[in-house]
């Protein structure tokens, strides 16, 4: 560990800056599974997608869970609660909000069916994050949403993930079950005999082996609850990419960095601890509930990640592997009082851009303590519902193309050939231009070229490329905002 340690105040620095580069580039295991793979390709195709953090602590509006961590971050700052200065008064408060969660104007089918109509096709929701707080009925903790003590448990859809669930696979969309590994309200993760000293186990498994079996059985069974009592799921999400198992002389990378986060001084904020969850059994069980599943081993090396999550942020260039961005419609991931969403123009922009690039978008959306979404939330999807009208197929089982991107224009096909051209338009350009001019890519003699929305266009070779001609009546009435697509059936 000396070692590593010099090893991290050498190069950290530099290191640090490029790990997720690293990462993105050559840390990926293919999966082999052959049902896991024809639904990975599925998955693929499917584009755009919804994330939903949702938890108790909407009442407060804060950062999902961090606030109970132990590090000097901001997003860890406690500011809540009547002593946010003494930690054991706070988490004391924090845990209290279980409660007092009572979302009695929860609409699953609302929320599905904004979903749909946006385009969506696939959700993952926060089932539990890392706060340990269950949106599910386990009969493993009395810490959830149908808690005994809380005032929602009678309710009639007070299993909150199993309406969210159903609501959206009636309007056809993919079920995922976002999960966090860490727990730290388990007496087997954060034990009460010592106070949490970061986000790792707060003992130490290996000279621990009983209490860490424990918390290996717990996790598991909570898993697996959701595996086989919950309909069928799509994708499982798992979070918390530092309980993994960390073999001598290695360090587990995930998604904050290959060799962890650093404070100003190049000290680590956190330790390094070896926290092996028996990752592969639990997968085979789970798949043996649910053939195909996908899962996702957030930011650890291995064949459980069957793709990577590049969070909040998108790649400068198309990944060689399955990818998504989960990105903050507005606010932050958990519910914001008064939250400010993105404007239709970027949030049109971001699709096209992670889909050029053979990525999925999922969109996080986070309900407030009564159960709802803010407007703002309806407002945004509905510019995508819009958009999509008109352009969907240019979004949906589609591919990566080279050169992916020039200038103003991008680029996705079809597994047939057919290629559109996403003319992204500056935010204050309304009317479309008279003529389109595409450098790279050059028609067939053969091929058909129009507007989605409109119809056909008329074009000439330039070089390498072509030039469309855009007839006044849609370069003044558009057909879609932000974003107008060219599709060419054939290109040479």
């Amino acid at each position: 560990m000396r070692f590593v340690l010099s090893l991290i105040l050498g190069i950290g620095l530099v290191f640090t800056v490029n790990a997720q580069a690293v990462y993105e580039d050559e840390r990926y295991v293919p999966e082999t599974d052959p049902l896991v793979l024809k639904k990975l390709e599925e998955w693929q195709g499917l584009k755009f997608g919804l994330l939903m953090h949702w938890g108790a602590y909407s009442q407060w509006g804060i950062v999902e869970s961090w606030s109970l961590c132990p590090e000097e971050y901001g997003w860890c700052e406690r500011t809540k609660g009547s002593n946010p200065q003494d930690y054991n008064t706070y988490r004391q408060e924090y845990e209290n909000l279980a409660l007092t969660f009572n979302p009695v104007n929860f609409d699953p089918e609302k929320w599905a069916k904004a979903a749909k109509e946006a385009g969506m096709r696939y959700m993952v929701f926060t089932t539990k994050h890392h706060d340990g707080f269950t949106m599910f009925d386990s009969q493993y903790t009395d810490y959830k949403v149908t808690g005994s003590k809380g005032i929602f448990k009678n309710h009639p859809r007070a299993n909150v993930t199993r309406e969210i669930f159903n609501a959206f696979r009636n309007e056809g969309i993919w079920a995922g079950a976002y999960f966090s590994k860490p727990d730290w309200h388990s007496e087997y993760y954060w034990d009460p005999y010592y106070p949490p000293r970061d986000r790792n186990v707060n003992y130490e498994p290996e000279a621990n082996p009983e209490k860490w079996q424990q918390f290996v059985d717990y996790t598991h069974n909570q898993i697996m609850e959701l595996m086989t009592d919950y309909g069928k799921v799509d994708i499982l999400w798992l979070d918390g990419g530092w309980v993994a198992k960390t073999p001598k002389g290695e360090i587990t990378e995930w998604y904050e960095g290959a060799l962890g986060e650093q404070n100003a001084n190049g000290y680590l904020k956190h330790r390094i601890v070896n926290q092996d969850i028996k990752m592969d059994e639990l997968v085979e069980k789970a798949r043996e509930q649910q053939p195909g599943l996908i899962v996702v081993d957030r930011a650890v090396h291995g064949k459980n990640q069957n793709y990577l999550t590049p969070e909040n942020r998108v790649p400068e260039k198309p990944l060689p592997f399955p990818w998504e961005s989960p990105m903050i419609s507005g606010g932050g991931w958990s519910h914001t009082f008064n939250a400010k969403y993105m404007s239709g123009h970027k949030a049109i922009h971001l699709l096209v851009d992670i889909v050029s690039k053979g990525g999925n978008l999922l969109l996080n959306i986070a309900p407030g303590p009564d159960g709802t979404w803010q407007q703002g939330a309806y407002d945004l999807l509905d510019e995508y519902a819009q958009w999509m009208k008109v352009n969907s197929e240019a979004i949906y089982e589609t591919h990566a193309l080279a050169p992916y991107k020039e200038g103003k224009i991008a680029l996705t096909q079809k597994p047939d050939g057919t290629t559109y051209f996403f003319y992204m338009a500056n935010e204050e350009e309304k009317a479309m231009p008279s003529q389109i001019v595409f450098k790279s890519l050059q028609p067939s003699d053969k091929a058909e070229v129009s507007l989605l929305g409109g119809g056909k266009l008329k074009w000439k070779k330039e070089g390498e490329g072509f030039v469309v001609t855009i007839p006044s009546k849609w370069q003044k009435n558009p057909p879609a905002n932000y974003v107008w697509v060219i599709k060419v059936s054939e290109i040479n």
